[in-house]
């Protein structure tokens, strides 16, 4: 509760690094979740690191277990080696430092198995899907998040990308 002459701490500006996970099953039907601020904006699981030194293998983890509830082995975890930057879209800017506008997004995938349960966290995701990589991939709003999925059964046979 604000009290007056309360003292209000700003939240720190995000840091402009974040991670792609595309979760999906052994037959590549992939989870989305819808954002619950903006219905209809289906998505791959993704987020910021917390703080500039955090690795981004253990923001990816710490994603997947904050917006699905499910708990992955590092181990599990696929490092496509891919970063993409781009621009911040323009509803979401107000949470970066001044000037920023810029992220860039390290790639992953995380095979669960069939029927993994998906707990969200109703703060950040209102729904989620299970389908097949294809029907995914033109679900995304986000056009990287769309190009990942495009990519996943290449990654999983050439985990390098050069097949």
């Amino acid at each position: 509760m604000n009290q007056p002459g309360a003292a209000q701490h700003p939240r720190a500006p995000k840091v402009p690094v974040s991670v792609l996970v595309v979760i999906h099953d052994p037959a590549l039907n992939v989870l989305l979740i819808e954002r619950a601020a903006q219905p209809g904006f289906w998505q791959s699981v993704t987020g910021s690191l917390d703080a500039l030194d955090e690795p981004v293998q253990a923001a990816a983890l710490r994603e997947v277990a904050e917006e699905t509830g499910i708990r992955a082995a590092a181990t599990a975890l696929r490092d496509w080696r891919l970063s993409n930057v781009y621009d911040i879209y323009p509803i979401w800017r107000h949470r970066y430092a001044p000037g920023v506008w810029k992220n860039e997004e390290h790639v992953f995938s995380l095979q669960v198995a069939a029927g993994t349960p998906v707990q969200l966290s109703p703060r950040e995701h209102r729904a989620w899907m299970w389908l097949p990589w294809r029907e995914a991939a033109h679900r995304c709003f986000s056009a990287s998040n769309a190009l990942a999925i495009e990519q996943l059964p290449r990654r999983l046979r050439d985990p390098w990308g050069s097949a």
